[in-house]
């Protein structure tokens, strides 16, 4: 897909260690200040955030890398945990001087990891961004999905289509061809699994453990929150009392792809308040 091969070629592949090989960073316009960093969902890679690249990157520093077992990257040595994870991801982001002073943001699987970051390296970050996170202490809702490596063509299309509506876009309508592609790659480069950390309280725990300048993101109809947002957005807040949620109407869990729009309205707004803050 065009704006996947623009965007890749036009950033810097980075690669620091990682288990028995190495994890891949991509670096977008480096030479600007203000680096944002950007964590990916499960079973994904640095293609989940291609409408915040492109809106972004023109102006400041914007670093994504592939995690851990995802996506170009290798699997992390064991024990494969979020907070074994997170000290692979943390040593690679120390070795990108770009990165200091960074706003951190992560979505999902990637919000967790981000908020074990943030506890270890709080003193070279300037804030954290969590977007559509679990690992709360509150129950995911199951997303039933449907198997893809035995399918081809239209079917294969359908059950992607199907996982998609399941897990991460909530109108139908707005599964687009480059949806399509980017779940079609993702999935067939993802080894380690994520979703079994979803109902744990890791991220929950390691949030009252940073004082960084914090602020949430959810879509409205986030699948993987189902009907217990509202409990979600209570237990961030219990670790961290008055942090800033925003709920963008109508958009499920991959709520910078579905409301990309809105998202990137949003969350300038919350990273201006953390620089204040901070």
């Amino acid at each position: 897909m065009m704006i996947l091969d623009e965007l890749d070629s036009a950033s810097r592949r980075v690669e620091t260690p990682c288990g028995d090989g190495t994890m891949a960073w991509r670096i977008w316009n480096e030479a600007a200040g203000a680096p944002l960093v950007l964590f990916h969902g499960g079973n994904g890679s640095w293609r989940h955030w291609v409408h915040q690249i492109s809106r972004f990157a023109p102006g400041r520093c914007v670093i994504a890398p592939d995690l851990p077992g995802l996506g170009e990257s290798a699997m992390p040595p064991e024990p494969v945990e979020p907070p074994d994870i997170a000290r692979v991801v943390a040593a690679g982001l120390r070795a990108l001087p770009q990165a200091r002073g960074a706003d951190l943001v992560g979505f999902s699987f990637g919000a967790n990891i981000a908020g074990h970051v943030a506890a270890e390296q709080e003193p070279m970050l300037r804030s954290l961004t969590l977007v559509g996170p679990g690992a709360l202490g509150v129950p995911r809702t199951p997303t039933p999905l449907v198997k893809v490596r035995d399918k081809e063509g239209e079917e294969r299309l359908a059950a992607h289509r199907h996982n998609l509506n399941s897990i991460m876009i909530a109108d139908l309508a707005r599964i687009d061809d480059l949806a399509l592609v980017i779940q079609e790659w993702n999935t067939m480069h993802a080894r380690f699994r994520s979703r079994g950390f979803a109902s744990s309280t890791m991220l929950k725990d390691r949030l009252a453990a940073t004082r960084l300048p914090l602020g949430v993101i959810y879509g409205e109809r986030d699948q993987v929150a189902g009907g217990r947002l509202a409990e979600r957005i209570a237990a961030v807040r219990q670790a961290r009392p008055g942090t800033p949620v925003e709920v963008i109407p109508g958009a499920g869990h991959w709520v910078m792809y579905e409301a990309a729009e809105a998202f990137n309205t949003i969350l300038p707004r919350l990273l201006d308040q953390a620089a204040r803050a901070a």
